[in-house]
C-alpha cells in the first residue's frame, strides 16, 4: 500500500482533500446537536430527574441568572429599578427568551438579599445552552450591562453566558501546532520536513472533528468530546507522523533511493503505528467497561480521531513524502550526502553516552527516577472527585462575579440547591424534617403537579464543599426514610455527586481492564513475561505522578491564577477515566518504540546489557521528540476556555513529560539492566501457544547484508548479520575501551578467517565502545582492532554455537591486551 501511495501520490492527495471538504461542507450545513446528560442509570439523583421531567415538562429550556449589586442604598431605590426594570423588560421580549423573573414583582421578594443590596432575575431561554443563539445570548448581557452606572454593579452567570465568553474556538490548537512545529523544525533542520507532520495531523483532525459534529445528531455526544479528541488527535497525528518521517529521513541518508525509504518507513515504523494506535483505541474503548453514557461520545470522538490519524499516517503521508523527494533533508544534509556518502548506523552523542551512563549506573538511576516519582505521585492521596462550576472561573469574568455577588447574598450554596422530588407520603413533614436538618439554609416547596412536589434545598455550604455531599447523604439515608415519604435528592449539585461516586466504584476495574489489556498486548509482542509486567506498573507509576500534579495544580491551587485557569476545586469526576485511557495508549506508544529496538538487538545477541542499550541510545532521541511535541499541543489547551479541556491538556503534558523523560529514559532502561536475562524469560509452554505477533520487523539497511563466499570480501555496518547458505549465523560484540577504561569511539574491527587472509566484516565502534561483528558459522577466526592513538591489535577468537562476548583493551606499549 505505501509504494502505491507513493507512486499515485496526487490521486491520494485529491482523495484525502475531497474527503476533508466534503465532510467539512456538510458538518457545516448540518450544525452541531452536543448533548450534555451526565445522568447515570439507577442512580438517585437520575429518578428525581425523571420524576420533574414528567411533573414539569415545560422547565426544558436554560436559565440563566442577571445579578445586581448597589454601593449604597438599596436594589429597591428608584434610581436603580428605573434602570434595570427596563433592561429586563427589553431583555423578556427578545426572541428565544421564554421568561423573566422579576424581583420587583408581587412574588419577587425572596429574590432580594436581606440587607436589600444584591438582587436577581432569572432568564429561561426556550432551548437548552448549547442551542441558544451566540447572537441572542451577546443582546442579553449587553443589555443588562448597560444598566451599570457608578455603585450599581450587573454581572450574569448561566450555562449559556459561559459560551459567550470562551475564547475563540481553534486557540488552542493554533498555538499547539505552531509550538509543535518549532520543534520540529529544531529536529529537522528542514522546513519541508516540518510541514509533514503538521499537514498530517491537520487533515486528520478536521475531517475528525466534522465527522463527530455530523455524528452528533444520531448518538448522543458531548460537549467536551471534540475537545478532547482535538488534544489526543493533534497529539498522535503530529506523533505517528514524526516516527514515520524519521524513519525515511534515516533510510535516505543510508543510501536508499527516497521511494525504497519511504517503503521500508511504513513497513517498519507504519507497523508500530498501527500497532500503537490500535493500542489507543482499545484503550479508549475500556470506557465503555464505565457503562457511563456521557463517556460513550468521548469514546466516539477520540476514537475517531485515532483512527484517522493512523489512516492519514499511513496513505496521506508516503504520498506527501513522493512529492517531497530528496526535500524532505535539508540543504546541508543533501550536500554532506552527495560529497561523503551514505552514513553508517551508529547512535552517537548525548543519547548514547546517558545510554552507557545508565548501564553503568543502574541502581542509583533507578532509585532517583523512582523517588522523584513517588514525591510527585504524594498529592493523590488527596485526590476528590467533584464537577466544576463558575466558581472556578477567572475572577475577571462576569459569570465568577456573579457567582459571587450570589454567594454574598443569598448564601454559598445558593450557586447549587439541591432538588428533594417526593411523589408520595407526607410532603409538609418531609419539609419540616429537611428545614431542621443540620446544613440546610433554605427550604421552598413547589404547588404539586400530577401528585409530585419539588423542594428546593439551599445547603449552608457552596456545592463543591463536602459539608454539601455529607448533606446529601444525611438526607437521602436518614432524613427521608424517617419521614415515610417517597423521595429523591436531585439538581445539578447530587448529580455530580453520584457521578463521582459511581466512577470512584467502577474505576478499580476500569484500570484491571485496561492494565490487563496492555500486559496481554505486550506479552504477544515481546515474548516475554517481565516486560509486560514492568510496563503495567510503569503505568501506574506514571498514572499516580501524573494526577499528583493535577491535584497539586487544581485541588491544591499551586499556580491556577498564575496559569490563568481561575479557582481551585475538585478534580472533574470523568476525568480520571479520559486520562487513564490516553494515558494508557500514549504509553504503550513509547514503550513498544523502546522495547522493539531492545527486543531486536535481544534475538540477535543474547546480551541482555547490549540490548538495553543499544535500545535507549537509538530510540531515546526520537521519544523525547514526541514527548516535547505532546507536552506543548497538550499545555496549549490552558488556552481553551473550558476548565475540564484545561485540567485534560496538564495531566496529559505530566503525564507525556514524566513517561518519557523520567520512565522509558530511566527507570525503565535502569530497571531491565537490573534484571538482566530474565526480562526475556517466557516459559516454553506458554511460547508455543502463543501468536506470532511482528510489531516493527527489523529494517536490514541497505547493501548491508552479503553473501560469504571462498573469495572475496564483506563490509558491513555496525549491525549487519551474515548468515550462511544454511543460516548458522552468529555474533561477536562486547566493548573497546582504551587501558584507562574509557570507551574508544571509532575503532575500526576487523573478523578475518584463521589465517587472516580473508576479510568477513567490518564496523566501526560506537560512542560507548561497543560493537558488533558478524560471524557466518561457528569456528576460529582472527579479530583485529585499530584506532587513532592506539597501536592496532589482533587475537584469535573460537567462536561457538552462541553469540561471543568479547572486550577489547587498547593501550600503546603492550602487544596483546583482550580481558
Amino acid at each position: 500500500m505505501a509504494r502505491w501511495c507513493y507512486r499515485h501520490r496526487l490521486v491520494v492527495l485529491l482523495l484525502w482533500v475531497g474527503a476533508l471538504f466534503g465532510v467539512g461542507f456538510a458538518g457545516s450545513a448540518a450544525g452541531t446537536d452536543y448533548a450534555d446528560s451526565f445522568s447515570l442509570p439507577n442512580t438517585d439523583s437520575t429518578r428525581a430527574y425523571d420524576l420533574m421531567e414528567k411533573a414539569f415538562p415545560q422547565r426544558a429550556g436554560d436559565t440563566d441568572t442577571v445579578v445586581w449589586k448597589v454601593d449604597d442604598g438599596t436594589v429597591r431605590d428608584e434610581s436603580v429599578r428605573s434602570r434595570i426594570e427596563p433592561a429586563l423588560e427589553e431583555i423578556g421580549r427578545m426572541e428565544g427568551v421564554g421568561e423573566v423573573s422579576n424581583p420587583y414583582a408581587a412574588q419577587g421578594a425572596a429574590q432580594i438579599s436581606e440587607n436589600g443590596r444584591i438582587a436577581y432575575a432569572q432568564v429561561t431561554f426556550t432551548e437548552q445552552a448549547n442551542g441558544v443563539p451566540k447572537e441572542l445570548v451577546e443582546d442579553v448581557v449587553d443589555t443588562a450591562q448597560d444598566a451599570e452606572r457608578a455603585g450599581l454593579q450587573v454581572e450574569l452567570g448561566g450555562q449559556a453566558i459561559t459560551r459567550v465568553q470562551e475564547p475563540p474556538t481553534g486557540i488552542a490548537e493554533m498555538v499547539g501546532i505552531v509550538a509543535a512545529a518549532v520543534v520540529l523544525f529544531i529536529a529537522f533542520g528542514s522546513f519541508f520536513a516540518m510541514l509533514l507532520p503538521l499537514v498530517v495531523a491537520i487533515a486528520a483532525l478536521g475531517t475528525g472533528l466534522m465527522a463527530t459534529s455530523l455524528l452528533s445528531h444520531v448518538t448522543d455526544v458531548p460537549e467536551v468530546a471534540p475537545l478532547l479528541g482535538s488534544l489526543i488527535g493533534l497529539g498522535v497525528g503530529i506523533d505517528y507522523a514524526l516516527f514515520i518521517v524519521t524513519r525515511h529521513r534515516k533510510g535516505i541518508l543510508r543510501g536508499m533511493k527516497p521511494e525504497e525509504a519511504a517503503v521500508t518507513a511504513l513497513n517498519t515504523s507504519g507497523r508500530a503505528v498501527l500497532f500503537a494506535g490500535g493500542t489507543v483505541c482499545i484503550a479508549l474503548a475500556g470506557m465503555l467497561v464505565m457503562n457511563m453514557r456521557f463517556l460513550d461520545g468521548v469514546v466516539i470522538a477520540t476514537s475517531l480521531t485515532v483512527v484517522l490519524s493512523v489512516l492519514a499516517a499511513t496513505t496521506l503521508l508516503p504520498a506527501l513524502l513522493g512529492l517531497l523527494g530528496m526535500r524532505v533533508l535539508s540543504r546541508r544534509q543533501r550536500r554532506r550526502l552527495a560529497a561523503a556518502g551514505p552514513e553508517s548506523e551508529e547512535a552517537s552523542g548525548l543519547a548514547a553516552r546517558w545510554s552507557a551512563f545508565v548501564e553503568r549506573r543502574p541502581r542509583s538511576v533507578a532509585v532517583m527516577a523512582l523517588v522523584a516519582m513517588v514525591i510527585l505521585a504524594l498529592p493523590v492521596l488527596s485526590l476528590r472527585l467533584g464537577a466544576t462550576d463558575q466558581g472556578n472561573h477567572q475572577e475577571s469574568t462576569t459569570t465568577r462575579q456573579a457567582y459571587d455577588l450570589l454567594a454574598e447574598g443569598f448564601g454559598p450554596g445558593f450557586n447549587g440547591p439541591l432538588q428533594v422530588v417526593a411523589e408520595r407520603g407526607d410532603t409538609d413533614a418531609l419539609v419540616s424534617a429537611i428545614r431542621s436538618t443540620e446544613g440546610v439554609a433554605q427550604v421552598a416547596a413547589a404547588p404539586p403537579s400530577q401528585g409530585i412536589t419539588v423542594i428546593q434545598v439551599v445547603p449552608t455550604t457552596s456545592p463543591q464543599s463536602e459539608q454539601t455531599d455529607q448533606l446529601i447523604d444525611r438526607l437521602r439515608d436518614d432524613v427521608i426514610p424517617e419521614s415515610g415519604t417517597e423521595a429523591h435528592v436531585g439538581g445539578v449539585t447530587a448529580v455530580f455527586k453520584d457521578f463521582a461516586s459511581v466512577t470512584g466504584d467502577r474505576l478499580p476495574y476500569f484500570i484491571a481492564a485496561i492494565i490487563t489489556l496492555g500486559f496481554l498486548l505486550l506479552l504477544v509482542a515481546f515474548r516475554s513475561l517481565v516486560v509486560p509486567l514492568t510496563a503495567a506498573l510503569m503505568n501506574l507509576i506514571a498514572a499516580a505522578a501524573s494526577f499528583g500534579v493535577l491535584v497539586a495544580i487544581f485541588q491544591w491551587g499551586w499556580g491556577t491564577e498564575l496559569l490563568g485557569i481561575g479557582k481551585e476545586g475538585p478534580i472533574t469526576a470523568f476525568l480520571p477515566v479520559i486520562m487513564l485511557s490516553l494515558l494508557f495508549g500514549l504509553s504503550m506508544d513509547y514503550q513498544v518504540f523502546l522495547v522493539s529496538r531492545m527486543h531486536e538487538e535481544w534475538v540477535h545477541t543474547k546480551d541482555n546489557a547490549r540490548a538495553v542499550r543499544v535500545g535507549l541510545a537509538e530510540t531515546s532521541r526520537v521519544i523525547n521528540c514526541a514527548a516535547l511535541i505532546m507536552i506543548c499541543v497538550f499545555s496549549a489547551f490552558v488556552l481553551s476556555g473550558d476548565m475540564e479541556g484545561a485540567m485534560a491538556g496538564i495531566g496529559l503534558a505530566a503525564a507525556v513529560a514524566l513517561d518519557a523523560f523520567i520512565l522509558r529514559t530511566a527507570l525503565v532502561p535502569a530497571a531491565m539492566h537490573l534484571l538482566g536475562n530474565s526480562n526475556w524469560w517466557l516459559p516454553d509452554w506458554l511460547e508455543k501457544r502463543l501468536p506470532h505477533l511482528a510489531v516493527e520487523p527489523r529494517e536490514e539497511a541497505a547493501g548491508a547484508v552479503g553473501a560469504v563466499g571462498a573469495v572475496g570480501a564483506v563490509e558491513n555496518v555496525p549491525h549487519a548479520r551474515v548468515p550462511d547458505d544454511e543460516g548458522h549465523s552468529t555474533v561477536v560484540h562486547g566493548f573497546v575501551r582504551g587501558a584507562d577504561g574509557e570507551p574508544v569511539e571509532g575503532a575500526v574491527l576487523t573478523l578475518h578467517s584463521q589465517s587472516g587472509g580473508l576479510r568477513l566484516d567490518r564496523v566501526i565502534s560506537l560512542a560507548d565502545g561497543s560493537y558488533i561483528v558478524s560471524v557466518p558459522e561457528p569456528g576460529s577466526y582472527l579479530l583485529s582492532a585499530t584506532a587513532a592513538g592506539h597501536a592496532a591489535r589482533a587475537r584469535q577468537v573460537m567462536v561457538g554455537e552462541g553469540p561471543l562476548v568479547y572486550d577489547v583493551e587498547l593501550a600503546e606499549d603492550e602487544v596483546d591486551a583482550v580481558n
